[in-house]
């Protein structure tokens, strides 16, 4: 079995497609699989961190915002697009795959549309509830789309939708470490209310500033943070920790490598509205105040979030609005541990197991 899994550019697509290679090689350990990512993306790291090959594309996304700078990255793009399938289909042909698998991300356009052109079957894999522009267009020559929402027939042929769920990694999906476990691994004192804030792998500056503005409170109600900055407020936020005094409550991570600890750690969760950040949360059943960010295509995140807060499984806070609204709300929740267990076993209730199983059963189907 060969099979090629493309796409990235965020850990919401390069989690999922490493959770689907190794469901694969859980399944068949001696399946070879190859990723095809775009070059600078940070899959061209995780991936082989994780113990997978990938090659690069020079592939690269629309620039939405039209500054100077952004526009001639856009007129340089139909290139940067024509070297990219041509490169896929060299890919292609060398590594001869049975079937080729989209999890979203630059890199997943060229490589899909290079396997259909060569009569290669391939698999979409569809994280949000509002499906995006590339996965749309790839659609009308997928054979199959793996969907992790409802409805999606709005988006793409019925007949080939198959409702899987999102894939996430097997170590939250079984959740096995405790509170304590938790706690003792971040240096907190497990006796003591545990926040986890958490941007995406990228982190997220409207929710890095709302923290950083109000690092006080966490001191002020005794409630222990753990905070994922990403690269770029890192070091700023470990400068102004050590300037409010703050660091018995504040626990700063640039990334959280270990993220079943986090959320084992966590009594609630500041969040992104990310669809694989959300299909954790509704497997580890924790409540949460998610924060769509604005800067996504087709404002998908706040589509993600409301498919929660109107089954009362989150709770939902503008972006415009993040620095005033976000505090007020998770004080009430810290406050009600009825309300808090309510949330949890509402958010629970939305989870999906096994998806990574049930993507390798339709992958199987492909291969004759």
């Amino acid at each position: 079995m060969r099979i090629i899994i493309s796409g990235g550019g965020s850990g919401g697509h390069i989690f999922p497609a490493i959770a689907i290679a190794n469901a694969v090689k859980k399944r068949h350990p001696e399946a070879q699989i190859l990723f095809v990512g775009a070059e600078g993306r940070m899959e061209m790291e995780k991936v082989p961190a994780a113990g997978y090959p990938i090659e690069g594309l020079p592939i690269a996304g629309l620039q939405r915002r039209l500054t100077l700078r952004n526009i001639g990255k856009n007129l340089l793009l139909p290139v940067k697009v024509v070297r990219s399938r041509r490169k896929a289909r060299l890919i292609i042909r060398r590594f001869r795959p049975d079937v080729v698998v989209g999890v979203g991300g630059f890199a997943s356009e060229p490589t899909l549309k290079a396997a259909t052109g060569m009569g290669i079957p391939t698999l979409l894999q569809e994280q949000n509830s509002y499906a995006g522009l590339t996965n749309r267009t790839l659609a009308r020559q997928a054979r199959t789309i793996c969907v992790a929402y409802d409805s999606m027939d709005r988006f793409f042929p019925a007949g080939k939708i198959v409702f899987t769920g999102n894939p996430v990694r097997a170590d939250i999906e079984h959740l096995s470490v405790s509170h304590t476990d938790g706690c003792t691994f971040f240096d907190l004192d497990p006796a003591r209310p545990v926040v986890l804030s958490v941007g995406g792998s990228l982190g997220a500056g409207s929710i890095n500033r709302m923290v950083m503005q109000h690092l006080a409170f966490f001191r002020q109600h005794d409630i222990q943070l753990i905070w994922q900055t990403g690269r770029w407020m890192y070091d700023e936020a470990v400068a102004a920790v050590r300037t409010a005094g703050v660091g018995q409550w504040v626990k700063v991570h640039q990334f959280v490598s270990r993220m079943d600890m986090a959320y084992a750690a966590a009594d609630a969760i500041i969040s992104r509205a990310g669809a694989i950040a959300i299909s954790e949360l509704c497997l580890v059943g924790k409540p949460v105040i998610l924060i769509p960010s604005p800067n996504v295509a087709e404002d998908h995140q706040t589509k993600n979030a409301m498919a929660l807060a109107g089954k009362g499984a989150a709770l939902m806070v503008p972006d415009r609005l993040c620095a005033e609204q976000t505090l007020p709300l998770l004080l009430e929740l810290m406050q009600s541990d009825e309300r808090r267990s309510a949330m949890g076993a509402a958010c629970r209730s939305l989870g999906v197991e096994s998806s990574a199983d049930k993507i390798v059963d339709e992958i199987e189907k492909l291969i004759v």
